[in-house]
């Protein structure tokens, strides 16, 4: 081991509170490293471009993290709700937040559009002007720390919006197949209006990475097949992801699902990093085939009662297994206040010392 880990709050490290993603008031206790041999920005970028990073980017402690909701006032949950809550996204259609469930979902027997070709009658895209965007960003700012990577999670993408306004999956698979033309057109007429979106936030934030939601699958295999991708989804996100990139933002694709098929499709479209299911997804395979075109994010999420033996081996574990090259971004998570710092220590210095070839 180079490098000694810092004890808990030791006094020569500062803390800060970082806010919860999902919460209005939620948040953690991390630590503040500051031995660093170059700038946070740097590493990220090192990592993006499989340069080579002198550490993995931690995504708590490397990152200044929003939700779309922050930085642009459109409706939310607050995943803090202890009751099930109702509410309205900026589209209009309905969903429910469920806390045994630990998120929201589609407000059932509910279907905002009950016929795709419909939609041009039937789908306001909002307004951008009528929100304080800029207000938005500028208070979101003042929390912000320069030092750090601007990143915003801009939330539902192509088929994700088909189906949130479809009412499920059921219809806007069966509209794929039944209807492409219909779902064609909508799609890009929904990537133009996000476009816009973007450039309200290039506009008002000196924006760096996003992240971009688009479930492509169950955990067996994937919704659509590949036809579908390439008559209807990847056009516009082509589109939609080489006008992020023109403004020399990086994009992270998550999709929920067994997506292997869609993989090529990924590196095609220009995304610097996926965000997908362990469980569903063998990502030593990813790493081995496509590791120096697409990088992964592997989080740690300790199970109950882990130990801090247990989380150092772990974190080891992903390290070991997926930093090569860069390409890789991660994460500890945990309520225990003494196992998360000692959890971000490790997965600092420990990728460090991997880095510098002496782990």
């Amino acid at each position: 081991m180079k490098y000694e880990r810092p004890k808990y709050l030791d006094p020569s490290i500062k803390t800060y509170f970082r806010k919860s993603a999902f919460s209005k008031a939620g948040g953690f206790t991390v630590p503040n490293i500051t031995d660093r041999p170059i700038s946070i920005r740097e590493n990220f970028r090192r990592a993006m471009m499989h340069e080579n990073p002198a550490w993995v980017p931690n995504s708590t402690t490397d990152f200044n993290f929003a939700m779309l909701t922050v930085v642009t006032g459109m409706p939310e949950a607050d995943w803090t709700w202890t009751e099930r809550t109702e509410y309205k996204d900026w589209f209009g259609v309905e969903w429910m937040y469920v806390p045994e469930a630990g998120g929201p979902m589609l407000k059932p027997n509910t279907q905002f559009l009950d016929d795709i070709t419909d939609w041009k009658e039937k789908v306001k895209f909002p307004n951008l002007d009528e929100y304080d965007i800029e207000g938005c960003c500028k208070k979101w700012l003042e929390t912000c720390d320069p030092e750090k990577v601007y990143h915003v999670n801009i939330g539902q993408g192509c088929t994700e919006r088909l189906v949130a306004l479809r009412g499920g999956y059921t219809d806007a698979m069966c509209d794929m197949a039944l209807e492409p033309e219909a779902v064609r057109e909508f799609l890009e007429a929904f990537v133009d209006w996000e476009i816009q979106l973007i450039d309200k936030l290039c506009e008002y934030l000196p924006l760096e990475y996003v992240t971009y939601h688009d479930d492509w699958g169950t955990e067996r295999d994937s919704f659509f097949s590949e036809a579908m991708m390439d008559a209807m989804v990847y056009p516009p996100t082509k589109r939609l992801f080489d006008h992020i990139r023109s403004k020399g933002v990086f994009i992270e694709l998550h999709s929920c699902g067994c997506i292997k098929r869609f993989v090529p499709y990924m590196i095609d479209l220009g995304v610097s990093m996926m965000q997908i299911q362990a469980r569903a997804n063998d990502f030593k395979a990813y790493k081995a085939q496509y590791g120096d075109k697409i990088g992964i994010e592997v989080g740690v999420m300790p199970t109950p009662g882990m130990t801090k033996d247990e989380a150092v081996a772990r974190i080891h574990e992903i390290v070991d297994d997926f930093s090569a090259g860069g390409g890789m971004i991660s994460s500890f998570m945990s309520p225990d206040p003494e196992l998360l710092w000692d959890g971000t220590m490790e997965l600092y210095y420990y990728s460090r010392e991997k880095y510098e070839g002496e782990a």
